[in-house]
């Protein structure tokens, strides 16, 4: 079983205060949330490694526990599991007494040996066994032992996996999809505005991939901010031509845009603040681009065709 370092894992010293943990945990997992790293493996591992070492060392007797026993654990399995060593860490009143290997494996359950399998969800089975039954006698146990339940764990709930596919709309302002699980339970699933294509959330043991669909206008370009929005405007021949303004589509509500003369087809303008709301950062928002698309005429009156070739021979002058 792997020996969690809940210090090493949030960059902080054994003797930091409860402000130094909890900045340097929201720091980690802010970086490394599965909202914001879609796909990313070892970021969703990074990001469940770091909140259990917040839900250690932010409990006060939770990290008391784990400050007496858990930096011993690895020399325990090493040494495969010497009672003199472990004495020092269980006797009581100062004292201290020894114990039979026996003894030591009815108070583990077989976790202290090396070897012992891994989580396999939630928090790590390092975790698990030191802090399973915590405060008293584990079900079934019959009595607590002096670890608080090493004895015994307690199965995991499976987790849920669920899809569903929401609008551009819909991810732009947030919304929220109810849920049947197995049981026959209704969960609803709350989606915050802002999130991307292929995020996933958490609620209790259920996890729901979102996917958002195409919109008729606007678009998201890969290798591109996120959080930015794409849109064509057409833009008639002459406005392109001599300047003026123009409108732009969004998501909230029509902004106006004043090109110059000469604008070229495929012209691309920024405008700020326009796009996307950026997940759980306040106002932060992604930028809206309109891509210009210049719109010939079709068919041309005798007069505007003599004007347009006046106009060419002008420019052949």
């Amino acid at each position: 079983m792997e020996v969690k370092d809940y210090y090493r894992i949030l960059g902080v010293a054994r003797n930091a205060d409860e402000k130094e943990i909890k900045k340097a945990f929201r720091k980690l997992a802010r970086e490394n949330h599965p909202d914001l790293n879609p796909g990313n493996a070892e970021a969703e591992r990074r990001f469940k490694e770091v909140n259990e070492a917040h839900e250690v060392l932010s409990d006060a007797e939770k990290r008391r526990k784990y400050d007496q026993f858990g930096a011993q654990w690895e020399q325990y399995e090493k040494a495969g599991v010497n009672p003199n060593d472990f004495a020092r860490g269980f006797g009581g009143g100062g004292g201290s007494r020894n114990i039979s290997p026996e003894e030591f494996e009815r108070m583990f359950g077989g976790f202290g040996r090396a070897g012992a399998g891994s989580g396999g969800g939630g928090f790590s089975d390092f975790f698990e066994t030191l802090f399973s039954g915590q405060g008293g006698a584990r079900p079934g146990t019959g009595q607590g032992t002096p670890f608080g339940g090493f004895n015994q764990r307690q199965p995991r709930p499976r987790q849920t996996e669920a899809e569903t596919e929401i609008t551009l709309e819909e991810a732009f302002h947030g919304t929220s999809r109810m849920l049947q699980l197995p049981d026959g339970q209704r969960i609803e699933v709350t989606i915050p505005a802002g999130i991307q294509s292929g995020s996933r959330i958490r609620a209790g043991d259920v996890v729901l991939r979102v996917h958002i669909q195409p919109h008729a206008r606007f678009r998201q370009e890969k290798n591109q901010e996120k959080n930015d929005l794409y849109v064509t405007v057409p833009v008639d021949l002459y406005t392109a031509l001599l300047g003026g303004e123009v409108q732009i589509p969004t998501l909230e509500r029509p902004a106006v845009l004043t090109i110059p003369s000469g604008t070229q087809n495929g012209k691309r303008f920024r405008l700020r603040g326009l796009g996307m709301p950026a997940v759980k950062k306040g106002d932060a928002r992604g930028d809206l681009y309109a891509e210009i698309s210049v719109e010939l005429p079709t068919s041309l009156s005798p007069q505007e065709r003599q004007l347009v070739e006046q106009l060419r021979e002008l420019r052949k002058g």
